[in-house]
């Protein structure tokens, strides 16, 4: 691999511009919203600097910007976006459509809290929302996982097997606002990495017409929704693949499953994005200790890698499941749901705890992750620990 080193000092939201800017799509249309502004921002510059050929559209809502994504994509356009919270969720209905149209849109993913009240910081009630839209759902420990995977999200979206959007997320201020050395690829490498975009039925090609989102009952429906479940079913292999393909340019390598100290851990903990980092000190530090702990973080969430995960989970005597977002279903968060199921069918399976944690912004620190360990450690005992805890709340 001869790459020439580009190192720069940035956030996790610029990051992803620079990212953006390699891919030079063909159409953005966006809308600021905090604490995603800073993404579509840079890029706007980039746009008015002449640095991109994008067609940048400035629209009056994210309902109507992932519309013109939709639009653009349809017509044959490698289409992008990004957003947070209240945005995804004034996009909703249009997420289902581009999911359905199997329309290959990328949409960079800032988490932030829903109202009400209003808050401005991160938790992961948005994405956890959307995570049965139809979408391919990627996390991001870092400002260097967040560039690296908005350009191999572009190239599973893309994919002939897949054709389908994928939201690649990071926390809310923890990562977006947060200044770190990020590694960047040069710009040829990307374009060659990424490639020229070739939807299979694009909308302006007259002399094959087709239609997009007709009126369709109980005739073919059900035929259709079963065509994004085939088109799911692939995005483990071709993500395995372009990963690899990922790795001998950049010298990163990456996997849906990412696991930390499990070779011969007793306990673990499973979390996703920035809480991977705080997690990981507290497990060096408790490994000095001589425990045998360790840490698992999907990356990809959607679609839910259950069988991998249940084969590493399942030799284990207890886990604890953090969820940065809430269900109200009065039995946890929503991957605490997805762990379960997956390990439904294990004959041995560890005793599970569920952290609901960081609602808000509100902090995860060294000594929150060292409590869930020491609840762990608790279990391994053969004491009884509360199943379900409000991780840092004021009782």
């Amino acid at each position: 691999m001869n790459n020439k080193l580009i190192i720069k000092p940035l956030t996790g939201a610029a990051a992803v511009s620079e990212a953006m800017r390699q891919i030079d799509p063909d159409v953005v249309a966006a809308y600021p919203i905090t604490p995603q502004t800073d993404i579509v921002m840079k890029f706007s510059q980039f746009v008015n600097d002449g640095k991109v050929t994008t067609e940048f559209v400035p629209v009056e809502s994210e309902h109507s910007a992932m519309s013109a994504c939709v639009g653009a994509s349809a017509a044959g356009a490698r289409a992008m976006t990004a957003t947070a919270s209240a945005g995804l969720a004034l996009m909703w209905e249009i997420l289902y459509i581009a999911a359905s149209n199997r329309l290959p849109i990328v949409m960079p993913v800032v988490n932030r809290a829903l109202s009400a009240p209003i808050n401005i910081h991160c938790d992961h009630s948005d994405t956890m929302g959307a995570r049965d839209s139809g979408w391919i759902q990627i996390y991001c420990e870092s400002a260097q996982e967040a560039y690296d995977n908005v350009i191999a999200a572009m190239r599973i979206a893309e994919h002939e097997k897949i054709m389908l959007p994928v939201m690649v997320c990071q926390d809310g201020f923890i990562t977006s606002h947060a200044m770190e050395r990020v590694d960047i690829l040069e710009d040829d490498k990307v374009k060659q990495f990424v490639g020229e975009l070739n939807l299979p039925f694009p909308l302006l090609d007259t002399d094959n017409p087709v239609t997009y989102g007709p009126l369709d009952l109980f005739d073919y429906y059900f035929e259709h929704k079963r065509q994004q479940s085939e088109a799911i079913s692939h995005v483990f292999e071709v993500t395995d693949k372009i990963y690899n393909e990922f790795e001998k340019i950049s010298g990163r390598k990456y996997n849906r499953v990412e696991t930390y100290e499990m070779e011969d851990a007793e306990t673990a903990i499973v979390a996703l994005n920035s809480t991977i980092g705080t997690a990981k000190d507290v497990v060096d530090t408790l490994r000095q200790k001589g425990e045998k702990v360790g840490l698992l973080f999907p990356r990809m969430f959607r679609p839910f890698p259950a069988e991998e995960i249940a084969e590493i989970l399942a030799r284990l005597s207890a886990v604890a499941v953090l969820d940065r977002s809430e269900t109200f279903s009065g039995t946890g968060g929503p991957m605490l749901a997805d762990i379960k199921s997956a390990l439904y069918e294990k004959e041995n399976k560890p005793v599970i705890l569920n952290y609901i944690y960081g609602l808000g912004g509100r902090e995860i620190n060294p000594a929150h992750i060292e409590q869930v360990f020491s609840d762990l450690k608790e279990v391994q005992k053969g004491n009884e620990v509360e199943k379900l805890t409000y991780l840092g709340v004021r009782e």
